[in-house]
């Protein structure tokens, strides 16, 4: 087996590209880089975030200038009535892409994660620009179907964009909830008191302070050497308790929901999960995607992409649940998280309720439960990145990030502290890190990271299921009588039933049909030296495979009258569809 696994990764990665490029000599004043569209068609900076209208525009594009390569279709809408734009990227000419063995990327579930749209939308322009001009990229396409959503959450999205917020709110989106019975209903978010659009820290001078600054950048506060106190006192999020309930920033808590907590595997409500809401689906979002996927079970992977702190997150989610990731499957999610660690350095390959913490009502659980989808949970950026060295421990008030701001980003991510007479606290200082920052990339670091993801999400994408007809003899029996046997082969790692689906019987068998001729008997032959053969008694001309293992082959067989004009129909659910005629 790890002949086999080696062999398949020093394929995927040897693989020749056609000279389409003109790589020798400039094309149009531009000098070739390796590994990068030369020209593309449809030209985007990757070095900063686009609003929703600006991600529609781009997909406007990459659809005027690759038609037969993708499409775009709305598959729901959100609470607030924003489209969710769906690209599916295949190539549309060979086959119908529901007979391929299929992907599925979303992004930005939670509003903060901004970043994750974006990556999703460069895995999608880069199969475009690419195809046609790099061998691997070409027969992927021709051979699989990617099914894109970068925005599951568009009106978070908009929300964090265009609202004073924190690096780390909101996590949802804006549908107006009064869970509190004051009358008022949805969030009031966060008070801006200096009006820059950001909601940065408040510190107010104290001789009892538990906070000091740090000599060697006074931005960064850090805490009072043991035995002596401080100089400040550190109040929060910058805001106002408007209604005399000891709380900073009026009921922005109240009302919470997570669209990752809201899926039908293993939901629990918000006493139990904080940030479920009323049921499993509850949530229009959600409920789009769910539909999109059940019609479409040719999806036999998937990732969700989230931030932050470079993570390859597998399931489960729930200690519970492990008796659902049975060793099979296990095997193969330890390839792709293994190959993960080593594309992206960085990331970790970890288990969710292991390494992370417990999730009820997940997404990624349900993809792979209900689904029987391979499924990881990414999350974007880390700070490794910041010197390509493990970050200390700590999170705001590290001193990575401030030495990352001074000497690489020149302290644009940073509000410097300025007085404010606030109305409860007196006389204070506001400042701290922009919402911009600390969760999401700085702008030169966006491009790197969504490429190397997008290249294991490729060799994820590769090792779905890929069905091949790779022998169809006959043989003359007697007169009237011939012998059809056909080899199938799996070449790729992932089979076409992971342990769970045929657990929960999510998918039908494969179907393996002979037309052309009519058939006396049919078999699946289990040893073909020692003639050790199942004979299926009913519909013998279209005989069910349980699972076809990844690297693996199966035979099958058929006596028929006549041999002439047969062809073969391989009809896997998360397999494909292959033909071959005699």
């Amino acid at each position: 087996m790890n002949r086999i696994l080696i062999t398949l990764t020093l394929l995927f990665f040897t693989l020749p590209a056609l000279a389409q490029e003109q790589d020798g000599r400039p094309v149009e004043n531009f000098f070739k880089a390796s590994g990068t569209p030369v020209n593309p068609k449809v030209q985007i900076s990757w070095n900063r975030y686009h609003t929703n209208e600006g991600l529609y525009d781009i997909y406007r594009q990459l659809l005027e200038a690759h038609p037969q390569l993708v499409t775009l279709e709305s598959i729901g809408k959100s609470y607030e009535e924003h489209d969710l734009w769906l690209l599916t990227v295949t190539n549309h000419n060979n086959k119908p892409h529901q007979e391929k063995p299929a992907f599925w990327i979303d992004g930005n579930i939670h509003a903060n994660e901004i970043q994750a749209a974006e990556v999703s939308l460069y895995t999608a322009w880069y199969l475009l620009e690419k195809y046609g001009s790099n061998d691997f990229i070409t027969r992927l396409l021709d051979e699989k179907v990617f099914y894109i959503l970068p925005v599951m959450n568009p009106d978070g999205r908009e929300y964090y964009m265009n609202q004073p917020n924190t690096y780390s709110s909101p996590r949802s989106g804006t549908m107006p909830l009064d869970d509190d019975g004051d009358g008022i209903a949805g969030s009031d978010g966060f008070d801006d008191l200096n009006n820059d659009g950001h909601i940065t820290q408040m510190r107010r001078r104290t001789p009892y302070g538990q906070w000091r600054e740090d000599p060697e950048d006074p931005r960064r506060m850090i805490r009072a050497r043991p035995g002596e106190f401080g100089e400040w006192d550190i109040l929060g999020w910058e805001g106002i308790d408007r209604d005399g309930d000891g709380r900073l920033n009026q009921d922005r808590d109240v009302g919470y929901y997570d669209h990752n907590r809201d899926w039908g595997w293993n939901w629990q409500p918000d006493y139990v999960q904080r940030g479920s809401y009323h049921y499993p689906f509850s949530l229009p979002e959600t409920r789009a995607v769910r539909d999109f996927v059940i019609a479409h079970p040719n999806i036999g992977g998937a990732l969700t992409h989230h931030n932050t702190g470079g993570m390859f997150l597998r399931g489960p989610g729930v200690e519970a649940d492990l008796q659902y990731f049975l060793r099979e499957d296990l095997n193969i999610y330890d390839v792709l998280g293994e190959k993960g660690e080593k594309l992206v350095p960085g990331y970790r390959y970890l288990v969710s309720y292991k390494d992370l913490y417990t999730v009820y009502g997940g997404q990624r659980d349900w993809f792979h439960m209900m689904r029987g989808a391979f499924t990881f949970t990414i999350e974007l950026f880390t700070r490794y990145f910041l010197f390509n060295e493990t970050p200390q421990r700590g999170f705001a008030q590290a001193a990575d990030l401030y030495e990352f701001d001074k000497y690489l980003l020149f302290e644009d991510a940073f509000v410097p502290w300025e007085d404010f007479d606030h109305p409860q606290f007196g006389e204070i200082q506001i400042g701290g890190f922009k919402k911009n920052y600390v969760r999401i990339n700085p702008g030169f670091l966006l491009e790197q990271e969504a490429h190397r993801v997008t290249a294991f999400t490729l060799y994820h994408a590769y090792h779905t299921p890929q069905l091949d007809i790779v022998e169809l003899t006959s043989k003359r029996l007697q007169r009237g009588v011939h012998e059809i046997t056909a080899v199938i082969a799996n070449q790729r790692l992932i089979p076409t039933h992971s342990g769970v689906n045929l657990k929960f019987g999510i998918d039908r068998p494969n179907r393996i049909h002979l037309e052309g001729t009519e058939v006396i008997s049919g078999m699946i032959v289990h040893n073909p030296d020692l003639h050790v053969v199942e004979e299926q008694q009913q519909n013998p001309s279209v005989i069910e495979v349980e699972n076809i293992p990844g690297m693996s082959t199966i035979t099958v067989r058929w006596l028929v009258k006549s041999d002439r004009n047969i062809s073969i129909k391989v009809d896997s659910v998360k397999g494909g569809v292959v033909r071959r005629e005699m």
